[in-house]
């Protein structure tokens, strides 16, 4: 259990000297979901989703703690730009690309062909690549994962998961990977499978018994459904290829994920800060480590605190979980009728009634990397210490900006 008062002490006094808005990360929570991820994992290795970090800093360090091998990237050129930075020579970019300019580099510098792998469900995403660089002028194959759909779709007209490869059948995907094989220039070495239904989505969403029902119950179909389909479909693929990896989950399903024997490596980001979306799992809650705090500016009314900022939006359906959460101190929320503003936020609560211009109220976000789209630096809290890290935009990065 966590002592809220405990926290906003130590956050205050870390930061006392920082204007806000601050983003910072507890290092503490931050190294002990890193531990409890890897013993979830069930002896799996685990290979750190980029997406939900964002922090060069941050990755070094989880990649430096036993368990955790490897990056999944979510660009192409995020993925080079790592690899040259020195974070890592395993890369898998999680999504496949166009980027013309990114497909070449990787095509013609051999380091960096056998360091990152990109991913494919379709043949023409190789034809891209043979139009930026001829296979004969490649001094190294380029390096494929074939993505595996993974969602449920108990009848033809129903669809359970995220939209993302039309490859769903272990049929289909031995086929493409014969078709990729035979292209020369590339060499197929995984394969991915990322079961959004099951990782991605909460089983316990607060104030909806009904749909968390609904959730448990369509996900205790899903997985075993899953199990077969990929066991099978990795084994049409290695009739083909020899893969070196298999790669699935997310931080929602480290633990089921772990298990499938089909599965070589499990991916996880989010897990390691701990957004407001994870409160909503009933599997395991990885600890709260990433904040951002915003000041108090002015009090329209006795029981209403206003913040400078906050409408720090995470990605997905426009609803309310994809809104921050007003966390230190205890018995904030906003008021219904305005939310998290662009410029300004009002907070209502027993708590606001003891705020004045100048305090400070600590927020947690939603989603976990795009917390990193909103600051230049990330303070590392120790104790009572902070120490500043730039993101990824405070590197002048924005990789799909």
């Amino acid at each position: 259990m966590i002592d809220r008062t405990l926290l906003q002490k130590r956050l205050d006094r870390a930061t006392a000297h920082l204007e806000t808005p601050v983003a910072a990360v507890d290092l503490a929570a931050f190294d002990d979901n890193a531990a409890q991820l890897v013993a979830r994992a069930g002896g799996k290795p685990l290979r750190v989703a980029s997406k939900s970090v964002r922090c060069r800093a941050l990755l070094d360090r989880v990649l430096a703690k036993p368990g955790w091998h490897g990056v999944m990237a979510y660009t192409l050129g995020e993925a080079i730009w790592l690899v040259r930075q020195g974070v890592t020579d395993d890369v898998l970019v999680a999504y496949p690309t166009v980027d013309r300019i990114a497909l070449r580099e990787l095509a013609t510098q051999p380091d960096l062909a056998a360091a990152i792998s990109i991913m494919v469900d379709h043949p023409s995403h190789l034809d891209i690549v043979d139009q930026v660089t001829p296979p004969n002028a490649r001094p190294e194959p380029v390096r494929l994962c074939m993505d595996l759909d993974s969602s449920w779709r108990p009848t033809n007209k129903i669809h359970l998961g995220v939209r993302r490869s039309p490859v769903h059948s272990a049929a289909q995907a031995g086929a493409l990977a014969r078709r990729l094989v035979e292209r020369p220039g590339f060499k197929l070495v995984g394969m991915m499978s990322y079961e959004a239904q099951i990782a991605g989505l909460g089983d316990l969403p607060p104030g909806q018994a009904l749909k968390g029902r609904a959730i448990r119950l369509m996900q205790s179909r899903s997985l075993p459904e899953l199990l077969e389909r990929r066991g099978a479909a990795v084994k049409a693929v290695r009739e083909h290829a020899d893969l070196e990896y298999v790669n699935g989950g997310g931080t929602g399903s480290v633990a089921a994920t772990g298990a499938d024997p089909a599965v070589t490596e499990v991916t996880a980001g989010s897990g390691l800060y701990g957004p407001t979306l994870f409160d909503a799992y009933s599997a395991w809650r990885p600890t709260p480590a990433a904040f951002f705090a915003l000041s108090v500016v002015r009090r329209p009314a006795p029981r209403i605190a206003t913040v400078l900022g906050g409408g720090w939006i995470a990605s997905g359906p426009a609803e309310t979980s994809r809104q921050p959460t007003p966390y230190l101190p205890e018995g904030l929320r906003f008021k219904p009728d305005e939310g998290p503003g662009e410029v300004q936020t009002p907070l209502v609560g027993d708590a606001a009634a003891t705020l004045r211009p100048g305090d400070r109220v600590w927020f947690r976000h939603a989603k976990a990397g795009e917390l990193c789209e909103h600051v230049n630096e990330l303070q590392l809290i120790d104790g009572e210490t902070a120490t500043p890290t730039p993101t990824y935009r405070g590197e002048g990065h924005a990789f799909l900006g």
